[in-house]
């Protein structure tokens, strides 16, 4: 390699970094846009909570875009296929694990085409069922679906972590047999639940709160190894018999790869930024969440295991969408 040639591509590594350093600078020049889920999913809700927020603190613009559909299929493509500029964001849940297993072609590579930017916020999945269902626990369900009885679950919909996870523990863990319910969403599996069309329903943690609360739902059991600080009356689900299962709920963001490093930096530190500020752990708090604390670093190694953790679930549980 001759000296000029050298001189000619430290002359382009020293363009390159110059234009990424400015990009950054000169980010955000237009509004951000959240891509999530339904309106209403925790990942929407959580979403919204951080738009405000960074909106709020910076004066730059962050807004929500909903692509309802396929569970968080929709909302994943749509994130994978924009452009790599720092401003189409992804605020998706557990479903980013599950969601490739699920289907034989969804569209994309999860590990190819998005970057894990942060971890927002984390929640447990929650077994629920009507105050004049007759179902006074957990374990009285079991019981019930071993006696030959018939056990109607209702999910906000099928190949949602919910239903996996219900249909884990009842299947696998109880080795029982119970009727699975799709509903077209969390509304509708709350409603349904209230209405006593099924004997329960699994759903996330933070849009039960509020009807717990109010006593239209009762809490049967939380599917993490604490119990909520939302719901502290409500069992674990190790409490309820069940030590070995546990299914926390998570929501976090990605860009599409090939974002600047600078951009994901400048992103990153905002999103962090919001979630320790108070108002932002209140407003999760009062919904069931909690506000992560783990080192940015640490999500991508997180969203590795919880789809390896996934990829199992799936298979045992035969759960398969075409």
């Amino acid at each position: 390699m001759t000296l000029n040639h050298c001189v000619r591509m430290l002359g382009i590594a020293l363009s390159l970094g110059t234009a990424q350093s400015a990009l950054a600078q000169a980010y955000p020049s237009k509004p951000i846009k959240f891509i999530t889920a339904s309106t209403g999913s925790p990942q929407d809700v959580v979403g919204r909570i951080f738009a405000q927020k960074i909106t709020e603190t910076t004066s730059h613009p962050v807004v929500v875009e909903s692509r309802a559909g396929a569970g968080a299929l929709i909302s994943i493509q749509a994130t994978a296929k924009s452009p790599a500029d720092g401003y189409s964001v992804l605020i998706s849940s557990t479903a980013f694990a599950v969601t490739p297993y699920l289907y034989k072609d969804p569209g994309y590579d999860s590990e190819k085409d998005l970057i894990p930017v942060a971890l927002l916020a984390t929640a447990p999945n929650i077994l629920v069922t009507s105050p004049t269902s007759g179902v006074r626990s957990l374990k009285d369900a079991v019981g019930r679906a071993r006696q030959g009885k018939e056990l109607h679950y209702g999910s906000p919909g099928y190949g949602t972590t919910p239903q996996m996870s219900a249909d884990y523990l009842f299947k696998v863990l109880a080795k029982v047999d119970v009727m699975h319910v799709p509903y077209k969403g969390i509304p509708a599996t709350m409603q349904a639940t209230m209405a006593n069309e099924v004997e329960l329903s699994a759903t996330a943690l933070p849009p039960a709160v509020p009807l717990i609360k109010s006593g239209r739902l009762v809490g049967l059991a939380v599917t993490s190894t604490q119990r909520s600080a939302a719901l502290p009356d409500v069992p674990t689900i190790g409490e309820a018999g069940f030590s070995d299962f546990e299914d926390e709920s998570w929501v976090g963001a990605w860009v599409p790869a090939g974002t600047p490093a600078p951009v994901i930096a400048r992103l990153r530190g905002e999103l962090m930024a919001a979630g320790r500020s108070d108002d932002v752990r209140a407003k999760l708090a009062n919904i069931g969440f909690e506000a992560s604390t783990m080192p940015p670093e640490a999500f991508a190694a997180m969203v590795k295991k919880e789809m390896q953790k996934w990829e199992k679930v799936v298979r045992e549980t035969g759960t398969k969408i075409e």
